[in-house]
């Protein structure tokens, strides 16, 4: 292996892994997010991805039933447009007190 091996931030990941990856990724991201719009957004996202999951043949099909079922819980969250969360706060709270109350 060459010094510069790890410096490389690339990887080489079969279709269907980096598939799996990338919408674990997203499942992170729409559970850390308080943006409806990145939600609603990430929600579709995952469902597309989970759909191509479900139909690849390169996985076994008890996982293929196992991300199919979970294609059709996420269907819902996404016709919503709610993903399933509370409405986030229409003003991003501030971290100090507004100026009329430091005068």
């Amino acid at each position: 292996m060459t010094p510069n091996a790890f410096e490389d931030e690339s990887y080489e990941l079969p279709c269907i892994e980096a598939m799996l990856a990338g919408t674990l990724a997203l499942m992170t991201g729409h559970a850390q997010s308080a943006c409806r719009q990145q939600q609603s957004l990430m929600a579709r996202k995952i469902r597309s991805n989970l759909f191509f999951l479900a139909e690849h043949p390169g996985i076994s099909p008890a996982f293929r039933t196992v991300v199919a079922r979970l294609h059709r819980h996420w269907d819902p969250l996404c016709q919503s447009g709610t993903s399933g969360f509370a409405p986030a706060p229409t003003r991003t709270p501030l971290w100090h007190p507004p100026v009329e109350q430091l005068q």
